[in-house]
């Protein structure tokens, strides 16, 4: 159950392979990243499932150019005008998905107080995990949040020079943690490659991309779109206060569950971690990042409870196939590990 202690090295700086298509829609843009910038694209017309496989993959594969980049690929498709206009049809689709799924309401106050109380008695993944959640479990569930979690802050990072004053001091602060502080190895995304190492997985940048499903691919889909639009910056700041209120609890759940299983210190860690900076964390967010934010502009209430109901909404729906394939004895990966 246990693997070797992590090195404590870094994360390779190496953009990562292009994943396999998942439908006709990402089997199209991917052949065209394997062209110069400028190849044809295809013409999107209606996303019909914005929430499926296909076009979540094909939203992945055009954000990830913002950040690592793709093995092979000419960084000057970042901003392809063909594929940008391809993006923002997949982006459209996404937001009306997403404005669909949640309540709406511009009462940030009882929203995020709503996320502060904890339901008893609990039945998330985590509280599975920790009382019964068998390794396998585990190592399914740290490949899933590979996705983000080796990106882990980047995309809430767009929202800085889109803030000022009160609400950009803070976030920065809660940032500085994230990346450990100014000590590399101490950088969450760091961190979570650790853990990986210790699970015995693989901690490459986007490894496990092609074993993920779109319920996974979308929650961080979700902080990329907000992050990348000036637009939706407020949303962006109410996924992360949600993010920070509601992780502290889960991660405490984590470390239990890995301390009844007997896991390597290292996949521990990463979780009591979190509990420790998350405790502040959310109450920054709260108080200095959201409250700076509406002090300033009251007007962006409502996009802040937008940004904490989509990720409940996104959460939601991947703990709905953890549990529903769990509970069926089957693998929750669309790969094995």
């Amino acid at each position: 159950m246990t693997a070797a202690a992590p090195t404590g090295t870094t994360t390779a700086d190496a953009s990562p392979a292009l994943p396999c298509a998942r439908g006709e829609l990402s089997a199209a843009v991917l052949a065209a990243l394997r062209e110069p910038p400028g190849a044809p694209l295809p013409a999107t017309g209606e996303v019909v499932n914005p929430l499926g496989e296909d076009a979540q993959l094909a939203l992945h594969v055009c954000y990830e150019l913002h950040y690592r980049g793709w093995a092979g690929v000419d960084p000057a498709w970042e901003w392809d005008p063909g594929l940008l206009a391809v993006r923002a049809r997949l982006e459209a689709a996404f937001l009306e998905a997403l404005r669909a799924g949640v309540r709406g309401g511009a009462d940030v106050a009882d929203e995020l107080g709503a996320l502060l109380v904890e339901p008893v008695p609990g039945n998330g993944v985590s509280h599975f995990l920790r009382d019964e959640g068998e390794w396998w479990h585990v190592r399914e569930y740290f490949a899933h949040r590979s996705v983000y979690h080796l990106k882990e802050a980047d995309p809430h990072a767009w929202a800085i020079p889109r803030l000022h004053g009160r609400p950009k001091a803070a976030l920065v602060a809660v940032e500085f943690d994230e990346y450990g502080g100014g000590r590399a190895e101490r950088v969450h995304a760091q961190l979570y490659a650790d853990l990986l190492v210790g699970a015995g997985l693989d901690p490459g940048y986007l490894h496990y991309l092609d074993h993920a499903p779109a319920q996974s691919i979308a929650t961080v889909n979700m902080m990329s779109l907000f992050g990348l639009h000036r637009r939706w910056r407020a949303a962006l700041v109410g996924h992360f206060a949600a993010a920070e209120i509601s992780t502290g609890p889960s991660a405490q759940r984590m470390a239990a569950a890995l301390r009844r299983l007997g896991a390597d210190p290292a996949c521990t860690h990463f979780y009591t971690e979190h509990i420790e900076a998350d405790a502040v964390h959310e109450q920054v967010m709260r108080t200095e990042v959201v409250g700076g934010l509406l002090d300033q502009q009251p007007d962006l209430a409502a996009d802040v409870v937008f940004g904490a109901q989509a990720t409940d909404f996104l959460e939601a729906r991947l703990a709905e196939h953890l549990m529903g394939q769990w509970s069926a004895g089957r693998s929750s990966l669309l790969l094995p590990l």
